[in-house]
């Protein structure tokens, strides 16, 4: 009993600790609706969504690769240059809203856009149902998840949604850190978090997901010099004075997730890092300080998502092998 009570009161004090710092540790995914998450992992994994049978969700959002594809900005429909970096589909579910600019209000509004893109799936919505409604492994499988066994846009995104929702990432050395490990991370990662919180880093990057909660301008201090077109914000809301405005991405994972910022033009996060300081903090690390906030970012690594590849449905009936002649 006096052990329990011990190990009871570990936690509490481990979780009174962490509860006062602006990072929070990741939990794994809750709430999730286990068969419609099994179809929308069908959905995310299949390019026959797209107009030339290629491409998927996974295309860009690869989920080896830290959920993107490690691209300046991503390669759509018959080798169309995107225009935008492909932010991570992991932890996305914490965003405020989806889209660099935030034009999708959640995951499940998200999912629709790149299918009727031109430059991305290069499908439309109506030529996408045509397609999943052909395949009759799909059409028993909406039959079973949806009460109405429709197959429409509304029900092909909530289920890929539900899929992301899943794509959590807990367990990293800063969040055992967090929760009372004080042996996860080492003195000099130590060091570059102290430093990143000093330096006003937190002010943008906090919560669950070191961002993805705010929109804030790029080059609050100094213009960010790049010929990439994106204007932010001010894209959706004709509004001028939001030009410049990002969605601040999600730190988590960053080590993964390169090249990094919305035009992509930085490859690695000693240089990310230094860019943000003059930027953003109108402030210059020295070497070692920045080698230690770059050490501090590399614990943001996280388990990642881990589940068998989906077994596509046929896109027809199986046949029976004829008969030998006889």
């Amino acid at each position: 009993m006096k052990s329990k009570i011990i190990a009871i009161t570990t936690i509490l004090i481990s979780n009174i600790a962490w509860s006062a710092e602006p990072v929070k540790p990741i939990q794994p995914a809750n709430d999730i609706n286990l068969a419609l998450m099994e179809l929308g992992k069908k959905l995310y994994f299949d390019p026959r969504l797209s107009k030339s049978g290629f491409i998927s969700c996974n295309s860009c959002h690869n989920l080896s690769m830290g959920g993107t594809d490690n691209l300046p900005t991503s390669i759509g429909h018959a080798w169309h240059k995107g225009p935008i970096n492909a932010p991570t589909v992991l932890n996305s579910s914490f965003n405020i809203a989806q889209f660099w600019d935030g034009r999708a209000k959640d995951l499940k509004e998200q999912a629709g856009g790149p299918i009727a893109n031109p430059g991305e799936m290069a499908s439309t919505h109506e030529l996408a149902i045509n397609v999943i409604s052909s395949i009759p492994g799909y059409v028993s499988e909406f039959k079973l998840v949806f009460d109405n066994g429709n197959i429409n846009t509304e029900n092909i995104t909530s289920a890929i949604a539900e899929f992301e929702k899943t794509l959590v990432t807990p367990g990293s050395r800063f969040d055992q850190w967090l929760l009372g490990d004080k042996n996860a991370i080492s003195e000099k990662e130590l060091a570059g978090y102290q430093l990143f919180k000093n330096s006003g880093c937190v002010g943008c990057h906090n919560g669950e997901a070191l961002g993805g909660t705010s929109f804030q301008k790029m080059g609050l201090i100094k213009k960010y010099q790049t010929s990439n077109p994106a204007i932010g914000r001010a894209a959706v809301s004709n509004n001028d004075s939001e030009e410049y405005f990002f969605k601040v991405p999600t730190l988590r994972n960053i080590e993964l997730t390169y090249p990094y910022f919305h035009d992509g033009a930085v490859d690695s996060l000693e240089k990310a890092v230094n860019v943000m300081g003059e930027i953003q903090l109108g402030r210059e690390f020295s070497q070692e300080q920045t080698e230690q906030i770059v050490a501090f970012l590399k614990t943001l690594t996280g388990e990642q998502p881990s589940f068998d590849l989906p077994q596509l449905p046929p896109s027809v009936p199986s046949t029976p092998k004829p008969e030998p002649y006889k």
